[in-house]
């Protein structure tokens, strides 16, 4: 029983050492990404970190550089076959922040590597849209988009750009086609959003779409 109590007690400080270890292994890991080290990076995925480990918000190395608009980090992420389908806990992807930067290289990147243009729920080309990011939206569009694709809360891009007067997108997401007639849950059309905001010029150039379409 002596015995057993001291292998017990060896293994638990064993146990307790690798997992103390290995928690100050991760935060070096975050560190180096967010110092966008790649020499530290690469030296801790030779040591055989996960590459996909996840902070506390769910974020991933490639999202964060993502994020960030870190090109070559991402790139060596991406080498090392970085999974570039997951999504953090507010159901971003590494694209969809990629976009909300307007980062183009780094969007055409993940494309390049299999990201998910049209995921369920929010979506790249909305959160483009959102900012404003028109190259990006394009070039989205370009890759297959749906210019329609619906939120859980049914907004589409179009409303997005919308509801932010972002003018350029406006005009090129009707130039694709986008529904004019598309509402949200609260029954709200990008007509409706834009004018809730005040943003005149837009509903003028809505309304002028409207008029052409008839």
């Amino acid at each position: 029983m002596k015995n057993w109590r001291l292998i017990h007690s060896g293994l638990c400080i064993f146990i307790l050492a690798a997992t103390t270890c290995f928690a100050g292994v991760f935060e070096d890991f975050f560190q180096a990404i967010e110092r966008n080290d790649e020499a530290a990076v690469a030296g801790l995925l030779r040591r055989g970190i996960d590459i996909d480990s996840v902070d506390r918000e769910g974020n991933t190395p490639l999202m964060l550089a993502a994020r960030t608009g870190y090109r070559q980090m991402l790139e060596t992420l991406l080498r090392h076959r970085a999974n570039v389908l997951i999504i953090n806990r507010y159901g971003d992807s590494a694209l969809m922040l990629a976009a909300l930067r307007g980062d183009k290289e780094i969007v055409a990147s993940l494309i390049s590597a299999g990201a998910e243009i049209d995921p369920e729920g929010w979506t790249p080309l909305m959160y483009a849209a959102f900012e404003g990011r028109t190259s990006i939206v394009r070039f989205l569009l370009e890759q297959g988009a749906d210019v329609d694709a619906r939120s859980p809360n049914g907004v589409t891009a179009l409303m997005a750009a919308s509801r932010n007067a972002h003018r350029e997108t406006v005009e090129l997401l009707l130039e694709e086609g986008a529904d004019l007639d598309a509402r949200n849950q609260q029954g709200q059309s990008a007509m409706d959003l834009a004018t809730a905001a005040g943003h005149t010029t837009i509903v003028e150039i809505l309304g002028q779409a409207r008029e052409r379409r008839r």
